[in-house]
């Protein structure tokens, strides 16, 4: 089912875009006409997090929107985060920059496959990582995050058969930290998947001192030689509190922007891919959005998320017993500054 509404025939394109535009001046113009509030996942360019009301994790920012007066929200990072908002607030008009920015986890687990794979172990409860299509979570029972994953599995019944899906390498990792036997779905992050154990170690050589801090996506190569592991607001709360001077980041290179500002005596390295270099810590997703492209989703309403009623309520459901499930909120993200 298609969750996103494409600009109109008639909708202002990039080419019709006046080169002595000023895009800063624009959104902020319509943010305030519009009764706007933009989001930004910590994944998008520095220049992005910047414009932003709020900066942060997926399901942190959708739901603080969903506390705000806003009528749109803005949500520059990719579709399942767009879709999440909208589920979370059906009242808003919620608008993604760049309607091609998918997910590879949510790519490589479509609702049919998903289907087949849940007939197949009736006796199983689905336990579905956030990073997937409404479709999905409507077919699952429980949503989690990374944050909150090894919470709400350590709170069911030991003999409780379980299904992991999308991101095999999480559910590895839960598996080790839970103790539970999973049946996990195959598959995993294009960004994680890539970081290469070997370069990270000759990396390490040359930084000894320099603690690594890896997300859960990363594979077991990696994490073996992590010192913290955690979703990407544990690294980034990790790294500022840590008293070390340098560190190597192993999740997508841009949360590095957050990192330097809130603590800029510090020098955070993106760990390395097979060809020794950070290129493979960019996601090609996040980085479809731009300031331009932010301008005309506000000017056009669109691309724009809608999800009938009843795929909705059904997506809504796992989502509200995650949170039921759920520790105790520390914080909330912070506003961009």
């Amino acid at each position: 089912m298609e969750t996103i509404i494409l600009p109109d025939a008639q909708a202002l394109k990039e080419t019709d875009l006046d080169p002595s535009l000023d895009p800063w001046a624009e959104i902020d113009r319509l943010r305030r006409e519009k009764n706007a509030v933009i989001l930004a996942h910590y994944y998008q360019d520095g220049e992005i997090q910047d414009l932003a009301d709020f900066v942060g994790d997926s399901l942190d920012l959708s739901r603080r929107a969903a506390a705000t007066g806003a009528d749109m929200i803005v949500f520059s990072g990719v579709r399942f985060m767009a879709e999440v908002a909208k589920i979370l607030s059906p009242e808003k008009t919620v608008v993604l920059p760049d309607a091609d920015a998918g997910c590879s986890l949510e790519e490589t687990c479509p609702p049919d496959d998903f289907a087949r794979f849940r007939a197949a172990h009736p006796d199983h409860i689905a336990i579905t990582y956030i990073n997937c299509s409404a479709e999905v979570k409507a077919l699952s029972d429980i949503i989690i995050t990374s944050s909150n994953a090894e919470h709400i599995i350590n709170q069911l019944p030991e003999r409780q058969p379980i299904l992991f899906a999308p991101d095999k390498h999480l559910g590895t990792y839960l598996a080790r930290k839970t103790g539970r036997e999973m049946v996990l779905w195959d598959g995993t992050c294009i960004v994680h998947d890539q970081f290469s154990a070997r370069e990270l170690v000759k990396l390490k050589t040359n930084h000894p001192d320099a603690p690594i801090a890896a997300h859960p996506e990363c594979h077991q190569g990696i994490l073996d030689h992590a010192d913290h592991i955690g979703s990407t607001r544990s690294i980034l709360d990790y790294v500022i509190a840590a008293p070390e001077r340098e560190f190597i980041i192993a999740t997508e290179r841009h949360i590095i922007h957050q990192m330097e500002k809130a603590a800029p005596e510090k020098t955070f390295i993106a760990a390395p891919g097979s060809d020794g270099s950070c290129n493979c810590a960019d996601c090609p997703f996040m980085e479809l959005n731009t300031l331009e492209k932010i301008y005309l989703a506000m000017v056009n309403g669109a691309p724009r998320v809608e999800i009938s009623e009843d795929l909705r309520l059904s997506a809504l459901k796992p989502l509200e017993k995650m949170l039921e499930m759920s520790p105790p909120a520390r914080s909330v993200p912070q506003a961009a500054e």
